[in-house]
């Protein structure tokens, strides 16, 4: 069965976007910086390598609202070459894009990761965006969190461990990584 990861570039203050997250900054004012590790040239062979991973293993995408309304417009296809499923309060009906299809799925995150565990096939599910990250991880629906910590301190913009409830999550290192530019670490979530 497909695993469940988060993938997020992160600041070392725990940062995932700026602050004032909007159509003209889509990761919020300063957030492009922790994103340049992927997309400046000339990469070097540890981040090439962790980018290529990454892509190689997208079975699905499960993502928020706000991202998808956010990131539509820069992606101008679907985030990833894969199924993408839109977690919403509204239903309509489905997107087809050049690379995959945005369906818009209104029976929570629980819904939304069933049907992209089925789409991924033995792919990973990767989840985007804070809120259902959080989601995901408060219902114990992900199997690994996939951090690139950039280092870079923002002080403010969207966090991602934040409502996570009173339990504590644990984790197991599962691999570390170090380039110039990013620290690569991959975890398990124990369950």
């Amino acid at each position: 069965m497909a695993k469940v990861a988060l993938h997020f570039s992160m600041s070392l203050d725990g940062f995932i976007a700026g602050p004032n997250i909007s159509r003209e900054t889509p990761m919020g004012e300063g957030g492009m910086r922790l994103h340049e590790w992927m997309f400046n040239e000339p990469k070097n062979a540890i981040d090439t390598e962790a980018v290529r991973e990454i892509f190689a293993s997208v079975g699905a995408v499960v993502l928020g609202k706000r991202t998808f309304d956010l990131g539509i417009g820069e992606w101008h296809d679907v985030p990833f070459p894969a199924p993408s499923f839109v977690v919403t309060h509204h239903a309509r009906a489905p997107l087809a894009q050049k690379s995959g299809t945005f369906t818009f799925v209104d029976d929570g995150i629980e819904g939304a990761i069933l049907r992209a565990r089925v789409a991924a096939g033995d792919k990973n599910v990767v989840v985007m965006g804070a809120d259902v990250a959080q989601q995901a991880l408060k219902a114990g629906l992900a199997d690994e969190l996939v951090l690139q910590i950039v280092p870079v301190l923002m002080d403010e913009g969207i966090r991602l461990f934040e409502r996570l409830g009173a339990e504590n999550i644990e984790l197991e290192l599962l691999r570390q990584t170090q380039s110039p530019n990013v620290m690569h670490l991959r975890y398990r979530v124990l369950k």
